[in-house]
């Protein structure tokens, strides 16, 4: 296998499955690459199932959740890109921390723990989740506004209800709390060694309109990272929460494979 038809893994956040990595799958996937986009542990069926019955997620937490990727890439014959939007950027950030990716890219990303100061947008966006009783070890869905305002805010409505209706499930209580809760754990699963010198390349990109994990916070990110080991941050403007489906996807897409292919080069 040559370095520049490496396998690619997506790892999707919450709120959503595998199939908000559509576009990029099919995309990276016609360039000759095997592309693995698995479902968290405990999403079974289409986003109507999920609706319907959310119970496989309940209590499901980071660490779960970064010993399933973790698994599948040992499986793989070399080290993968690995490329993870939400929280599933943070999830990427922690397997690339660990060792496990040939380079990362961590997409509009839910922050590790030591961030300590997150935008009042984030706060906001999700109140709603920690108000509601029995979220932590349950899961918790997003209403049609919610999902079009914190989400997807660069969308029509017609565009929205369409996104929402495919995509849109329930979130895991716990991995919400363990997310926004690390900096209060000693033991917070979405830690990660911001100094770590032999740690693969990590790019972290931000949507310049993005309400829920804004762009800022992802560069506060970046700047975190102190040491040798690559890390990048690009910003692409008007993209929202929804960058990796929204219009526009395939500048991202491009961005993030070109740069770890170089960036794997460079390593070597």
């Amino acid at each position: 296998m040559s370095h520049s038809k490496r396998t690619i893994v997506l790892v999707h956040g919450l709120w959503v499955t595998p199939l908000c990595w559509e576009h990029f799958k099919r995309h990276y996937e016609a360039l000759g690459h095997e592309v693995v986009a698995p479902a968290w542990p405990g999403i079974k069926g289409d986003a109507a199932a999920m609706r319907r019955d959310p119970s496989g997620l309940n209590g499901v937490g980071a660490a779960e959740v970064i010993d399933h990727y973790a698994r599948i890439i040992r499986g793989l014959p070399e080290p993968p890109i690995i490329i993870g939007h939400s929280y599933g950027g943070v999830i990427t950030q922690v397997l690339i921390d660990k060792g496990l990716g040939a380079a990362g890219v961590a997409i509009d990303s839910v922050p590790p723990k030591g961030i300590y100061i997150l935008p009042v947008s984030t706060y906001l966006a999700l109140l709603p989740s920690f108000l509601k009783p029995g979220t932590f070890w349950g899961t918790f869905l997003f209403t049609l506004p919610q999902f079009w305002k914190v989400f997807a805010n660069t969308l029509s409505e017609t565009e929205v209800r369409k996104e929402y209706e495919r995509q849109a499930i329930p979130a895991s209580g716990r991995s919400i709390f363990q997310a926004a809760l690390a900096n209060l754990m000693p033991d917070a699963p979405t830690a990660v060694n911001f100094r770590n010198a032999k740690r693969p390349p990590l790019l972290l990109i931000g949507g310049e309109k993005d309400v829920i994990m804004p762009s800022a916070l992802n560069r506060k990110n970046f700047r975190k990272y102190r040491g040798p080991a690559v890390t990048a941050f690009k910003e692409f403007p008007g993209r929202s929460h929804y960058i990796i489906a929204e219009k526009g996807w395939e500048e991202v897409a491009d961005h993030a494979l070109q740069w770890a292919e170089s960036s794997i080069a460079s390593d070597r």
